[in-house]
């Protein structure tokens, strides 16, 4: 990989800084939790070596949107068992749903 999870946990941490994560009262030291994950992805990405490039990029592009997608349902979870509302872009996405519009132009 051109990669190294050194690297890539200074590119989380650049990320974070326009998107901070909220991790509360974990009982786990951010950093080590970011060199946990900087560690596997790249272990996942070398194993992906041997795929052609679209099954590379077919293949991250269905884990980010698995994990984007546990981060909604998480992040609404949490919402709701504390009884806050949802934010407006959450709400807006989460209407979208109820109304079957997936946001897609439908040309695929």
């Amino acid at each position: 990989m051109g990669i190294t999870p050194q690297e890539l946990e200074l590119l989380m941490h650049e990320v974070e800084q326009e998107d901070p994560i909220d991790f509360a009262d974990l009982p786990f030291d951010e950093q080590e939790l970011r060199a946990l994950v900087a560690s596997h992805l790249c272990e996942m990405a070398d194993a992906m070596e041997r795929f052609s490039e679209e099954d590379r990029r077919l293949t991250l592009l269905a884990v980010a949107a698995k994990l984007v997608l546990e981060n909604l349902v998480l992040h609404v979870q949490l919402l709701r068992r504390h009884g806050l509302p949802l934010n407006e872009q959450t709400s807006a996405l989460l209407s979208r749903l109820r109304k079957g519009d997936s946001g897609g132009s439908g040309d695929s």
